[in-house]
């Protein structure tokens, strides 16, 4: 009776973090989902895309400085330090300047395509790397979900070539890659670590690096002739796109595996075409419900598949 209770017991904690990481997972898409919009009012015509790219990470950098202040106080072991390097070249540099560097070069159907495989790279990745066990049920929630948000992206949308389309294609693609062996690279610090112990580094590091590539566009900026409206839109990139998103997916990392979080990138197109039917910039259709039926399943299938589990990544 003693070892049901506390089984009962560990089970119930365990499915409420568990909980508690899904949410944080979707209150990230959520704002990633609404930044689409919002950053296509900022970029290019106020503030070019790298630019924009060093104002949020150096933006973001600063406010988790500021806010590890309060945070728990920890020593990162100095042989981590060659870890949170890597997290930030994937996770922030190669990640931000790839993508928007492919998208300028093809059309943003296809990039967004190519940007849902993100999961089946980090299953690949995390089999390979992590050794992590992939069950059938998994994979196919994987496929389900693609499904929709190939659906999603794909219906009723005209396809205008782009600048050297390939290369864009190419470089989207590379950008997949690296924001799965970010999620790869993170996990065991996430394990390890308070996530402010280590996210200041990461972003100071990946500040340091996108500097260079951004700094030119930043100074072209012609910040009088900025409008307040769009000033808070930056706000919003910065603050909640960059920092809250991240903090929500850090702390989603440390109750869930890198395959787990990455599913729900399919509910990032979900979610945008929502914002954008609520501010009346696109209409609902079968096509559209169909999709997101196949989205919430993939998710549901995916995150569904290890609950109840303790499964431990061992190095």
């Amino acid at each position: 009776m003693m070892n049901f209770v506390i089984t009962f017991s560990f089970n119930q904690n365990l499915m409420q973090h568990k909980t508690r990481a899904f949410i944080a997972a979707f209150l990230a898409a959520l704002i990633y989902g609404v930044s689409f919009t919002i950053a296509k009012d900022v970029m290019p015509f106020y503030i070019k895309p790298y630019g924009f790219i060093v104002l949020r990470v150096v933006g973001a950098a600063l406010l988790f400085w500021g806010i590890s202040i309060f945070a728990v106080k920890e020593k990162i072991n100095p042989q981590d330090f060659v870890r949170i390097v890597l997290a930030a070249v994937f996770g922030i540099a190669l990640n931000m300047l790839t993508f928007f560097k492919g998208l300028s070069m093809t059309t943003p159907i296809s990039a967004s395509v190519i940007m849902v495989t993100t999961p089946i790279i980090v299953l690949i990745l995390s089999a390979l790397i992590l050794k992590e066990r992939i069950t059938s049920i998994k994979v196919f929630g994987i496929f389900i979900g693609l499904a929709g948000a190939v659906l999603l992206i794909s219906y009723g949308r005209s396809l205008q070539p782009g600048e050297n389309q390939a290369l864009g294609n190419l470089l989207v693609f590379v950008n997949a890659i690296s924001y799965s062996l970010y999620l790869i690279i993170v996990k065991k610090l996430t394990d390890k670590y308070n996530p402010f112990t280590f996210i200041k580094w990461l972003y100071l590091f990946g500040a340091i690096l996108v500097i260079p590539f951004g700094a030119g566009e930043l100074q072209e900026v012609q910040w009088q002739q900025i409008p307040i409206t769009i000033y808070y839109k930056i706000g919003y990139i910065v603050v909640f796109t960059t920092f809250f998103a991240y903090l929500l997916n850090i702390f989603a990392l440390t109750k869930i595996k890198p395959t787990t979080l990455s599913s729900f990138i399919y509910l990032q197109p979900l979610l945008a075409s929502l914002y954008a039917l609520f501010v009346g910039s696109d209409s609902l259709d079968a096509i559209k419900v169909v999709a997101t039926i196949l989205i919430f399943t993939g998710v549901y299938l995916v995150t569904k598949s290890n609950a109840g589990k303790m499964q431990k990544i061992v190095d």
